[in-house]
């Protein structure tokens, strides 16, 4: 029987994210997203976040809450490879791993210690869902964290070609106040599986309590529609 050890959720994080489709495929890719880490009611104490706004960036370990699972698999098939070649899990940032847990680097805009929630922290560029569990915070060090000759494999640039994107009349208008750079920012990444290239699929994703519908032809993505809602498409 494998060895265990028990993880405790100390927050959860707020982001525009109701579901997993067209997040940023890595932290920091979209520095506009604005996220919201809330901690449970035991971790919330001030005194735990002493000089932690002293730092630029933080690190969150978080679970892949939608996937957990019991089995594992030693290969994975990435997107960005187009999802029709295997690589070792371990080489891939897949979240299904024998542990769901991923890593992410992310800006700290802010630490507000007295809100109705208890202290709170802001931070930008998360490529969490809403509500995802945090297992634990740290500082990031640049001097250690940083290695600017450090070789990227297989992912060692951005996946794909930042997509230029167009607003149909009015759609702009619909989204949320504040959160147009955000979503625009989303769309350049081109959130498509890299194994969809259909130019007449209507693509949809939830984006902060609205449904945003969008077509790609060529280097184009085009927003068409924007509905209220939030539910699941893709």
């Amino acid at each position: 029987m494998a060895e265990t050890a028990p993880m405790k959720i100390i927050a959860r994080i707020h982001t525009d994210f109701s579901t997993k489709f067209g997040i940023p495929r890595q932290s920091g890719l979209v520095d506009e997203l604005e996220g919201t880490v809330v901690f449970a009611p035991e971790y919330r104490v001030p005194e735990a976040l002493r000089g932690l706004e002293g730092f630029s960036h933080i690190w969150l370990l978080w679970q892949f809450s939608r996937a957990v699972r019991e089995d594992w698999s030693p290969t994975v098939r990435p997107p960005r490879l187009g999802g029709n070649e295997r690589m070792g899990v371990f080489a891939t940032r897949s979240p299904f791993r024998p542990n769901a847990i991923g890593l992410s680097c992310v800006r700290l805009a802010g630490v507000d210690l007295r809100t109705p929630r208890g202290p709170v922290l802001r931070v930008a560029g998360a490529d969490l869902m809403d509500g995802t569990p945090i297992f634990d915070i740290k500082p990031y060090l640049p001097y250690a964290d940083c290695r600017p000759d450090a070789v990227g494999g297989f992912a060692s640039a951005p996946a794909g070609e930042r997509l230029r994107v167009v607003f149909a009349p009015g759609c702009l208008e619909r989204v949320p106040a504040g959160r147009g750079e955000a979503l625009r920012g989303v769309l350049a990444c081109d959130p498509r599986p890299g194994y969809q290239s259909d130019p007449g699929r209507v693509y949809g994703l939830s984006f902060g309590g609205v449904d945003v519908r969008f077509t790609v032809a060529g280097e184009t993505l085009t927003v068409v529609d924007v509905v209220p809602g939030g539910g699941e498409m893709r």
